[in-house]
């Protein structure tokens, strides 16, 4: 998809993509501020588990207030396309990180920290669902770069 704006997001440049659909680095013309917007594949718009999963993953990152957490800014949909509006984290993602060069204990360390403070309010928050999203870090000490998903138990 070449997309220029969608809704009041001028689109900058395509992140990634996955199974879920396209993260896109994009301005919010009203506040003039980078944002990271995800967009749900077109052709999952009419799966009714694959929608829940994706409206489940913004109300539930939403819920919670960490530095080890994104804020989730909006939700909604524009002409039938689903969207979640974040912050955008400018960084080497953990994935980058732990292909490059072995690294320092006192690293591995503050990125563990960092993992267990963002799980530790994730488990505490009283609206949390089953499954909630919590963030994976990168090497920006107190901030996140991408989410993964997690249930009880397990880490995906």
């Amino acid at each position: 998809m070449d997309l220029e704006s969608f809704s009041r997001y001028r689109i900058l440049e395509k992140l990634g993509s996955g199974g879920m659909g396209e993260v896109y680095l994009a301005e919010d013309k009203r506040l003039g501020r980078k944002i990271a917007l995800k967009l749900l594949a077109e052709e999952l718009t009419q799966n009714r588990d694959r929608l829940s999963r994706f409206d489940q993953e913004a109300y539930a990152a939403s819920a919670l207030n960490h530095p080890n957490i994104l804020t989730i800014y909006e939700m909604g949909d524009e002409g039938g396309r689903h969207y979640i509006a974040t912050e955008f984290i400018d960084g080497e993602t953990l994935r980058k990180r732990l292909k490059g060069a072995p690294m320092e204990l006192t690293e591995v360390l503050d990125i563990a920290i960092q993992v267990a403070g963002a799980l530790e309010e994730a488990h505490a928050c009283p609206d949390r669902p089953s499954r909630y999203q919590a963030r994976k870090h990168h090497d920006s000490p107190q901030r996140p770069r991408e989410s993964f998903g997690l249930r009880p138990g397990e880490i995906s």
